[in-house]
């Protein structure tokens, strides 16, 4: 089968990607393969309580699609329930090809042509595809495993032991002790949810703390402009507002960390009540050198307030039959451990690269303007804000790509390429925190550069500029006929 396009994932950019097509590129045949059975990705994936988007609706939502809801930070079915609703609105579905995990992408120069190669994720069937070009919508991590650290006697447990992403249909916590092992955006919102549902005691155990902010869950100002204006007026005003609002705010954190880092644990102390804020809620790092979590309508710190939730900062020794043994020596008695323990990278599902047959590392590669690799053609990636909401940058991407498509037509070009002709261009991380999940992943990801236009700026302003305003002609491109 042969289409202008292949999107790899049926996720929210893998969605929002195909809607973008439909109403920039309408002339282009495309197909989305998705290695699932429905929609949704992470949002479909993720099962367990309380799940969330950590980023405002009206910025993690779509640029071409309204967020009508009331709430704010919206939960995991209503964020699903919308990027099918985007998928009915565009008529994507039946682009839609399911059970389709693609195991190898190879490139042919002499025909400018893809070949993408599935595996049936039921029968084992293998399918070949070709195509012009490749949008990678595949995510970032593992779909069938998350991360679990290697916890000395961890099967002389006797309880049940869990991890987010395989979160169990019907889990009864009705007076079980529950320790949560993580201190991320996952534990965050696990914890409230399973205060409230009458566990006899549920603690949150990490090594060291992480910044948390609670924030209203209802945006006052939003209320107002969607009475005052129409729907689509209101929307954008309330986005470019939440945009706005974000960026000042993380280069605040960088620029004056030690100010911010103040005004921010002075807001968890007023949130906690009488819970000690030290050692469990002062990070030994600045704000922003890895992710913020969010507490809508201070949740988290609320269940810990009023006693349904507790911290404990420690080491895990060893687990033990009935719980975790610790390093100081106490024991933390649990019925359920759950490891919110961080996600297992990789980059681009795990596919081969190859061009004319030829193995391609994706890890030699730089990011040139966030949206393709040097020396890999037709090829273009999605990757969202690691500082922001996701989606705020894959719309820019789509819109990017919008923009090259037509400037490809225009003057009859069938493929292009990026390369790097500066002389010393370092390599960089390609997402710019300290988190662990980020720095195990490391060598299997691309890097940016230290210069533009192969530096990541996890900076909306600046990257509208440079793909939605800057001109597609550059003389880092290669274009060919």
């Amino acid at each position: 089968m042969h289409k202008d396009i292949i999107i790899i994932g049926a996720g929210l950019s893998g969605i929002g990607a195909a809607c973008h097509l439909s109403r920039k590129n309408p002339e282009k045949t495309y197909l989305i393969l998705e290695a699932r059975t429905e929609v949704g990705g992470t949002w479909s994936l993720f099962k367990y309580p309380g799940i969330r988007s950590d980023s405002d609706m009206y910025t993690f939502g779509y640029s071409f699609k309204t967020w009508d809801a009331q709430k704010s930070f919206a939960d995991g079915p209503s964020i699903l329930k919308y990027i099918n609703e985007a998928a009915d609105e565009y008529k994507v579905r039946k682009h839609i090809i399911y059970q389709q995990r693609a195991i190898s992408y190879n490139f042919s120069t002499k025909e400018n042509l893809w070949t993408v190669r599935t595996i049936n994720t039921v029968t084992g069937e293998e399918m070949t595809y070709t195509c012009q070009f490749i949008f990678g919508c595949s995510g970032y991590y593992n779909y069938t495993k998350g991360y679990t650290p290697e916890f000395k006697d961890l099967a002389s447990f006797k309880g049940d032991i869990i991890h987010p992403q395989q979160w169990p249909e019907n889990l009864d916590v009705t007076h079980k002790k529950i320790v949560v092992i993580g201190s991320g955006a996952t534990a965050v919102t696990i914890i409230p949810e399973l205060a409230n549902k009458e566990a006899a005691q549920v603690t949150m155990l990490q090594r060291s703390p992480t910044y948390i902010a609670a924030l209203p869950n209802k945006d006052k100002i939003a209320a107002l402009l969607k009475r005052i204006l129409p729907k689509k007026v209101a929307y954008n005003l309330i986005r470019y507002k939440n945009i706005s609002y974000s960026i000042i705010f993380y280069n605040l954190c960088r620029l004056y960390p030690e100010r911010m880092k103040k005004f921010i644990l002075k807001d968890a102390k007023k949130g906690l009540g009488d819970f000690p804020i030290d050692p469990h809620f002062i990070p030994n790092y600045n704000p922003w050198e890895q992710r913020f979590c969010i507490a809508p309508g201070g949740d988290f710190f609320k269940a810990i307030r009023e006693g349904k939730a507790s911290v404990v900062t420690d080491h895990i020794d060893r687990f033990v039959v009935n719980g975790i043994l610790l390093k100081s020596g106490k024991i933390l008695d649990a019925d359920i451990i759950i490891t919110a323990t961080g996600l297992d990278l990789v980059a681009f599902g795990g596919v081969k690269f190859q061009i004319d047959s030829i193995p391609f590392d994706v890890s030699k590669s730089f990011v040139y303007k966030g949206v393709m690799l040097s020396n890999l053609p037709n090829f273009f990636v999605f990757v969202g804000y690691t500082n922001a909401s996701w989606t705020l940058k894959s719309d820019l991407t789509s819109e990017y790509v919008a923009r090259v498509f037509r400037f490809l037509d225009k003057h009859n070009y069938k493929a292009l390429q990026a390369k790097v002709i500066e002389n010393n261009l370092q390599p960089v991380l390609l997402l710019n925190l300290n988190s662990g999940y980020i720095k195990r992943a490391a060598n299997k990801l691309p890097s940016q550069g230290n210069q533009a236009p192969w530096r990541v700026y996890q900076n909306y302003i600046l990257d509208y500029k440079m793909l939605r305003i800057d001109k597609v002609k550059d003389k880092r491109l290669l274009f060919f006929k």
